[in-house]
This record gives C-alpha cells, sequence and structure tokens, in this order.
C-alpha cells in the first residue's frame, strides 16, 4: 500500500514512517521540509498520486483556540480536496482521547478537526490516543529558568512510536469512521512525569504544579483524558520510555 504522512517528520509522523516502511508499505511524506504544504496546497497534488490512504499527524503549537481551529480546519479541508481528487480511498487522523467535553484551547481545535473529516466525501477513520510520553519533555523544553510550571493533569500516556504502529493498522484495515481508542499501560500525573524525567536527566529543576483557569483547565484535571474502559493499551511505561533510545 502507498501511504501518504501528512507531517511525517513530526514527533508521530516519523514512527508512523517507520511502521508504514517496516509492514512493507511505501511511505510518501508530507511536509514543508519535502516541498509539500498542507495549508497552501503546494506540491500537494503531485505528492498524493497513486495513494491508497492518508494519515494526518500535522500539529500546530497553540493554546488559542480560534488558532488551533483556524489550522485544522484549513488544514483538513486542503487534505480532503486534494485526496478527492487523486482518488485516495482512506483519510485516517489523529485525535486526542476524552476531549468531547473539553472545547476549549486546543482541543477545541482537535475537535474541529474531527467535525471536518466526518462532514467530508473521502472515507475516514479518526483514530484518538493519549498524551505521548513525549509531552512532559515537550513541556519542559519550552520552559526556562530553575522552575518549571507544569499544569495539573491525569494523563494515561502512550509512546509515540506506538501510536505511529497504531495508526498504520488501522489505515491497514480501511475507513470505520472511528477506530478503538489507544491509551497507555497505567494512569500518571504529568507533573510527576516531569519530576520523573529531570531526575532521570540529572537536572534538579523544580517541578511545581499548576491549575489552569477554566474549561480548559478542568478538563486537564478531570481525569478525562485517560481514555475509557475500551481503549487498547500500550505496552510501554513512561520509566520504561525513559530509558529507551526513544528518549532523546
Amino acid at each position: 500500500m502507498r501511504i501518504a504522512v501528512a507531517g511525517g517528520t513530526g514527533t508521530v509522523g516519523r514512527y508512523v514512517v517507520d511502521a508504514a516502511e517496516t509492514a512493507g508499505h511505501e511511505a510518501r511524506v508530507l511536509s514543508r521540509a519535502r516541498g509539500v504544504d498542507v495549508l497552501t496546497g503546494v506540491g500537494l497534488e503531485q505528492a498524493l498520486e497513486g495513494v491508497e490512504a492518508v494519515i494526518d499527524v500535522t500539529n500546530t503549537t497553540t493554546l488559542s483556540a480560534a488558532k488551533a481551529t483556524r489550522f485544522f480546519e484549513s488544514a483538513t479541508a486542503m487534505l480532503l480536496a486534494a485526496e478527492r481528487r487523486a482518488g485516495v480511498g482512506h483519510h485516517v487522523t489523529l485525535s486526542i482521547v476524552g476531549i468531547d467535553t473539553i472545547h476549549a484551547s486546543y482541543y477545541a481545535g482537535k475537535l474541529a478537526q474531527e467535525r471536518a473529516v466526518a462532514a467530508g466525501t473521502v472515507p475516514f477513520t479518526i483514530a484518538r490516543a493519549g498524551q505521548f510520553h513525549e509531552f512532559a519533555g515537550q513541556l519542559l523544553t519550552g520552559m526556562a529558568g530553575p522552575v518549571a510550571l507544569v499544569p495539573k493533569m491525569l494523563t494515561r500516556p502512550v509512546a509515540a512510536r506506538e501510536v505511529g504502529a497504531h495508526l498504520v493498522r488501522v489505515a491497514e484495515r480501511g475507513a470505520v469512521g472511528r477506530a478503538r481508542d489507544l491509551v497507555g499501560p497505567r494512569d500518571e500525573v504529568l507533573v510527576d512525569l516531569a519530576r520523573r524525567q529531570l531526575a532521570f536527566e540529572g537536572s534538579r529543576r523544580r517541578v511545581l504544579g499548576l491549575r489552569l483557569p477554566g474549561a480548559y483547565g478542568r478538563g486537564l484535571a478531570s481525569g478525562s483524558l485517560r481514555g475509557g474502559p475500551d481503549a487498547l493499551h500500550g505496552e510501554v511505561a513512561f520509566d520504561e520510555w525513559l530509558r529507551s533510545a526513544d528518549h532523546r
């Protein structure tokens, strides 16, 4: 199968590409670094020639609901239009478990993306996953100084590598509308993950938990982002991931 990966050089995208190639598929990366822009459409038509499935793991870094919504709606519209013209038979979108009642901040954008995919004419699957093990480190990297303020968040994190492999399996099975959620093997608290990562790396930075205001903060602390009882569970726990080659 020829699979195009939108955002194929990112945190999850590179593992999607690895998993696709390991499974014997041809993986075609859609990224600006490869001359393809999913927001403007530059290079997209040519990149989708002969493609049977598209896995969309594009992302934007913002806490603005308006900016996130604008990005995901625009990228999705551009991808779906190009896929329709190219005859792509399956569009797979990565989303996030438990966000249905958190229509705020970044999650508002992901919900808008899901609606856009479901309203399109290309057969689709929405595959939700838990936060990645990589998330705590991404937050810490974005903060300077001896103290890191980390949102109070209950989560069931999963390795991005396992998410990548899951998305390829979803693409192989054909469009089903909504795949089973994928979460990690155990419940965690984000503040604890950040502290354990810093300790593992030999850093003496302090981590303080911060309760964010509004619907977004309530959603993070509610436990809904741990997923439901019917979710699939990854095998790699956070501390195991810390010791692995995937921890950069």
